[in-house]
C-alpha cells in the first residue's frame, strides 16, 4: 500500500460515483486516473509486499462496523414499517390488522435481533483474541447482516406503496446502501465460501 498525495503530478480525480443514481460525493468513491506518477519509496506503508496484511488488519472492525450500520438501518425501517401499518387504512381497517402484516413485523424483529446478536458475538470473538480468531464468525456476519437489511428494508417499502420508492422517506436510500454493503468487503459468494472451507476444515479434521 503506497500513500499517493492528492496534489501529485499525473494524478486526477476524474469524477464521483453514484450508487443506484444517488450521488455517493464526499465520502463515497471517485474515479481516479494515474498518468506517470511517481511518490518516493518513503511513501509504501508498513513494508513492501505487506499490502495485504494492512487490508485484512482493518477488515474485521470495518466489518463489523459496517454490519452494525446494517442492523442500525433495518432497525429504522422496521420503526417506519410499525407507524405505516398503524396510521394506513385501507379497505376499512389499518394495514396493522392485516396478517400478513403482522407476519413481516415479526420475521423482521426475529432476522434483526438474530443478526445483532451474531455480530456481538463476533465482535466479543474478535476482542477476546484478534480477528484470525473469529474469522468465521466475522465471514457470517457479513453474510447475514446485509441480506437481512435489504429484506426488512423491502418488507417497509412495500408497505409504503409508491411513497417507499421516492425520497418522502428514508427507505430507497437505505436500502441503496444496503445493497451496496453486501459488495463491501467481498461479496456474499466469497464469505459463504470461506465459511464453509472453515466448517469442512474443523469438521473433518479427523477425516482421511
Amino acid at each position: 500500500m503506497v500513500i499517493v498525495p492528492a496534489d501529485t503530478p499525473g494524478l486526477k480525480v476524474v469524477r464521483p460515483l453514484n450508487v443506484f443514481g444517488y450521488e455517493d460525493a464526499p465520502h463515497g468513491h471517485m474515479e481516479l486516473s494515474f498518468e506517470n506518477v511517481t511518490v518516493p519509496v518513503r511513501n509504501i506503508l508498513l513494508g513492501e509486499g505487506r499490502g495485504f496484511e494492512i487490508a485484512q488488519g482493518r477488515l474485521g472492525p470495518g466489518r463489523i462496523h459496517h454490519c452494525m450500520r446494517l442492523i442500525g438501518l433495518a432497525e429504522r425501517a422496521l420503526e417506519l414499517m410499525c407507524r405505516r401499518a398503524v396510521a394506513r387504512v385501507a379497505f376499512g381497517k389499518p394495514l396493522a390488522a392485516q396478517t400478513v402484516t403482522k407476519e413481516r413485523i415479526a420475521e423482521a424483529r426475529c432476522k434483526i435481533d438474530m443478526a445483532r446478536l451474531l455480530t456481538l458475538k463476533a465482535a466479543w470473538m474478535m476482542e477476546l483474541a484478534g480477528n484470525k480468531f473469529a474469522q468465521s464468525e466475522i465471514a457470517m456476519i457479513k453474510v447475514v447482516a446485509p441480506s437481512m437489511a435489504c429484506e426488512v428494508i423491502d418488507w417497509a417499502i412495500q408497505l409504503y406503496g409508491g411513497a417507499g420508492m421516492c425520497d418522502d422517506f428514508p427507505l430507497a436510500y437505505s436500502y441503496t446502501a444496503a445493497r451496496t454493503l453486501r459488495f463491501s468487503d467481498g461479496p456474499d459468494e466469497v464469505h459463504r465460501n470461506a465459511i464453509a472451507k472453515m466448517e469442512l476444515a474443523n469438521t473433518c479434521a479427523d477425516v482421511r
